[in-house]
């Protein structure tokens, strides 16, 4: 039977190497990642927030996405998986040409050998483009970033805001990259982190926390009350991200193959399980069951499956779902109340337990649980195996455990650094009046025209419904409701 036209070697734009169905799925896997920051992340941060930070949340979340597309072209895909610069950090470099981009894709870019001339560990080669990888690879970014803004919503500068982006993607997200991913040390060395939980989450909430700290603290009012302005709103871009998440972890093993049916299929039962498992507790413990709360396990069942999600059997996917939607919520409101350090920063939206303690739970659970015949499908390192499978599972654990020191700390000294050099010239928290109006003060505009912010209407406190047009405010620009008398 005679090959078909579309699959013929001959032809310009479908070398012999092309796979069209792989590169296809790597497409679509990468725009499912995108759609969780955009529109996902930016409905669910302008929806779960006061609603006075409605749009500055959101355009946290927008500016964040585009600022990190142009840096990621222009220097920091290679940063994090091109040539090698120093064992955790690669050359930097345009990723624009067409002599580059129409390349077969390879990760990492360069070849590791041992000290006899051995090749330590091989070069991957899917079967698409470089364009591909570096297009998936920035969605990854992307979103580590925007899950970063999280912990300072509702009081960060904006123009420190547009400063830190940058300069985070560069001196933070591209080490952590390259070292774990793309070619660097913990990559040789046989660390596993499947789709990100250290490179991502991790890494985002360690950085969150830590900017967190810096940037200071809310309002007082804000802080004491912070209700969400459209719950149902949220609830949909939750959903986004959810079922992204099938394109976040389906997308990990660079090929439509059997592992990624495995990902896809794990990835959705910690996420069900670690929802069941919060709500449960929040109904055990508080008497009622809350939709933020199903949310936050949703989101801590995803980060914990996302280091191992190709790599576990699913009755440990289960497992891995029971533990994130148990211990993150633990930390959440058990120990957050009884910590001063925890009660002192003021991570707005808790990114230090869905993130950073889910994706350490994630990393460390998948040293355990990581089964040998699926890390053969697709680690670059032979023999990798959970602890519980015997053999070198032991030493596995404690690459994860080293692994997650080296992110942690990185992060905090990298942050620190990077918002006391902004500090010198742009305060890093916005002034008291603005913090006072919010989103009318900061951009000029408001998320809806209409009164209060989900208070009851108090005619003592509010006067009449009568609106003066004479006593609006110097910030005129943005939208203005009217006041209803009920």
């Amino acid at each position: 039977m005679a090959t078909p036209t579309a699959y013929q070697e001959n032809l310009p734009a479908s070398p012999e190497w092309l796979n069209k169905g792989d590169n296809a799925w790597q497409m679509t896997a990468a725009t499912l990642v995108g759609l969780q920051s955009m529109p996902g992340l930016v409905i669910l941060y302008a929806s779960i927030v006061k609603k006075k930070w409605a749009v500055n949340s959101a355009f946290m979340a927008l500016y964040a996405f585009a600022a990190v597309l142009l840096c990621w072209v222009l220097l920091c895909y290679r940063m994090a998986f091109g040539d090698k610069l120093f064992p955790f950090w690669g050359k930097g470099a345009p990723a624009l040409g067409q002599k580059f981009l129409i390349n077969q894709a390879s990760v990492p870019e360069s070849t590791h050998y041992f000290n006899n001339g051995s090749i330590e560990t091989q070069t991957q080669r899917p079967f698409y483009p470089m364009a591909t990888l570096v297009y998936f690879q920035f969605n990854f970014a992307a979103i580590t970033m925007i899950l970063l803004a999280g912990s300072v919503l509702g009081r960060m500068n904006i123009k420190a805001w547009m400063a830190f982006v940058p300069l985070w993607l560069i001196f933070s997200y591209t080490v952590g990259a390259f070292s774990i991913w793309g070619g660097g040390f913990l990559y040789h060395w046989g660390v596993i982190d499947f789709s990100g939980g250290y490179v991502i989450h991790l890494s985002s909430g360690i950085a969150g926390f830590t900017a967190a700290y810096w940037v200071g603290p809310r309002l007082k009012s804000d802080r004491e009350r912070f209700p969400p302005n459209n719950v149902l709103l949220m609830l949909a871009g939750a959903g986004l991200l959810w079922m992204g998440w099938s394109g976040f972890n389906g997308g990990a093993p660079y090929a439509a193959n059997i592992d990624a049916s495995i990902a896809v299929l794990n990835t959705n039962i910690c996420a069900a399980t670690s929802l069941l498992v919060w709500t449960s507790l929040d109904v055990a413990f508080f008497g009622k069951p809350s939709v933020i709360g199903a949310v936050q396990g949703m989101m801590t069942g995803l980060v914990c499956i996302t280091p191992g999600a190709g790599l576990v059997q699913s009755w440990a996917a289960i497992v891995m779902g029971i533990l994130s939607g148990s211990i993150p919520w633990v930390s959440m409101m058990i120990l957050h109340k009884k910590s001063s350090l925890l009660q002192k920063v003021d991570d707005t939206l808790g990114v230090f337990h869905t993130h950073a303690v889910a994706g350490l739970l994630g990393g460390l659970l998948t040293g355990l649980l990581a089964e040998p015949e699926l890390c053969r499908l697709v680690l670059p390192v032979s023999n990798s195996r959970g602890a519980f499978y015997g053999g070198t599972g032991g030493a596995q654990f404690l690459k994860q455990l080293v692994a997650a020191l080296f992110v942690i700390g990185w992060n905090l000294v990298s942050t620190t650094l990077i918002l006391l050099a902004i500090q010198l010239f742009i305060p890093l928290r916005m002034p008291d009046y603005q913090l006072e109006i919010g989103d009318d003060a900061v951009h000029g505009e408001e998320a809806y025209a209409l009164w209060g912010d989900g208070e009851k209407y108090d005619p003592t406190k509010h006067g009449s419904t009568i609106v003066d047009e004479t006593l609006a405010s110097a910030y005129s620009v943005g939208a203005r409701g009217v006041t209803v008398n009920l």
